[in-house]
């Protein structure tokens, strides 16, 4: 039997599915206000107190003020004011243009630019301190186990790595018991300014959701005798609140591999076997190579998944397959035969219909659906309801996981192989351990994490 050679390209709009939690890492209600305490054992001994207020909101963006006036300050104490705009996107927590303004840094200060002229870099104050080295995004979201992003700046040539270590009780004086905060550690480099090493060193920010950063420590790089900028929150009129869950149901982890086995008795004769691994991997994006090993299809495809707010995404895929498997054509009626979709690989069936594939933060209950207006529908033609089941005891050949359930049910108009029920299980670190998709043409596609 002759093989049909195919080339499938995949380009989906991503589409915001419903948050699980309406609060946040940094809440910007007009009322809003923190005070910090902050010292450097080097360039400014006597601790300074700062009031930090949001300034104005609008949408997704708000800008945050801060001033030392009125703070009851020493007087050699540093005096700062200053704005700083943000805003919260996909990526998460981010400062945006036009940056930062403030009073000019301290004379005693080290110059974190390459000249002497006016310089903007500063980090005599808590919010600068925060923003140091990580400004797009300042915070990813969502925070998973396993979460990293890096960042570069302009002129004065500052690169940094952050890293979520996980969450931990930390005190500040703000709360009188200890509250749960997401660690944050970034290792910031800045070459060419005349105050290196200063710029330079690791910096560890606390952050507390429902509240923002509690408590700051960066250690400067210089040895042991370097200088040490410590900030700590105290006092707020915003409540702390337990941290959503920040179990990895699919990690984007650079290395992650695995194999599948593909079964549908009426539509395979033998089981398709195939491999995936993640190569590239960078600020909540990764590329996901699938490989068929053995069975009707032969295979190679290239997926870019995203984590981002809106949740677990498949926004881009190219695969190149021939297959002997004779599976019914799928729609949009709408699309020439050409341009529908194909299923060739587990990733084809476990994103087809409705993304994103997870949302942020999932839990028992969520859910989100696609209607005949949005953008999917463009796609794939399909409606439908994804839902969260919970987390359930699954076994396949790979091993026992308790992974987190979402059943998806779907329609696609004239197309029963593209309409029907799918369950797909996600166990935490591994990804896609099971996926059950019952077809509205009565067959079943099984597949299974084999290792």
């Amino acid at each position: 039997m002759k093989r049909g050679v195919i080339a499938a390209v995949l380009l989906c709009a991503l589409t915001a599915a419903p948050s699980a939690l309406a609060d946040s890492w940094l809440p910007h209600g007009a009322d809003a206000t923190w005070t910090y305490s902050w010292v450097d054992s080097q360039y400014n001994t006597t601790p300074t107190s700062e009031q930090v207020s949001v300034k104005s909101t609008k949408g997704n963006s708000f800008t945050l003020g801060w001033t030392t006036e009125g703070q009851g300050n020493a007087s050699d104490s540093v005096t700062s004011t200053g704005t700083i705009a943000l805003q919260e996107n996909g990526g998460g927590i981010s400062v945006v243009s036009p940056f930062w303004s403030s009073n000019a840094p301290p004379p005693s200060f080290p110059i974190l630019c390459a000249n002497a002229g006016p310089c903007p870099n500063s980090l005599a104050s808590t919010y600068y301190n925060v923003i140091w080295g990580s400004l797009t995004p300042l915070l990813a979201e969502p925070l998973l186990r396993g979460t990293t992003w890096t960042g570069v700046g302009g002129d004065q040539s500052i690169t940094s790595t952050s890293t979520y270590v996980g969450t931990e009780a930390v005190s500040v004086p703000a709360f009188s018991a200890p509250v749960v905060a997401a660690k944050i550690r970034t290792d910031v480099v800045q070459a060419g300014a005349l105050g290196d090493p200063y710029g330079s060193g690791v910096k560890t920010v606390w952050w507390v959701y429902g509240v923002g950063p509690v408590k700051v420590v960066f250690q400067h790089a210089g040895g042991a005798t370097a200088p040490v900028t410590i900030a700590v929150l105290q006092s707020t009129n915003q409540t702390a609140k337990p941290p959503p869950s920040d179990v990895n149901w699919f990690p984007m982890r650079k290395g992650l591999k695995g194999t599948y086995r593909w079964t549908n008795a009426k539509h395979l004769a033998k089981p398709e076997v195939e491999k995936f691994v993640i190569d590239q991997v960078a600020n909540g994006s990764s590329r996901l190579l699938v490989n068929c090993l053995s069975g009707p299809i032969r295979c190679a495809g290239l997926y870019f998944l995203t984590q981002r707010t809106d949740g677990l995404t498949n926004i881009s895929a190219t695969v190149k397959a021939a297959s002997l498997a004779k599976f019914p054509p799928l729609g949009p009626a709408a699309l020439p035969a050409t341009k529908r979709r194909h299923f060739f690989t587990p990733f084809d069936l476990m994103s087809f219909g409705i993304n994103p594939v997870l949302g942020e933060y999932p839990v028992a209950g969520d859910a989100w659906s696609v209607g005949a207006g949005s953008s999917e529908f463009a796609v794939y033609g399909v409606t439908g309801k994804s839902t969260v089941l919970g987390v359930q005891k699954v076994t396949v050949p790979a091993g026992t996981f308790r992974a987190l359930a979402v059943r998806t049910t779907m329609k696609q108009r004239g197309f029963p192989f593209g309409s029907g029920t799918r369950t797909s299980w996600f166990a935490p670190d591994r990804g896609l351990v099971k996926l059950q998709f019952k077809h509205g043409d009565g067959s079943t596609s099984l597949v299974e994490l084999t290792k």
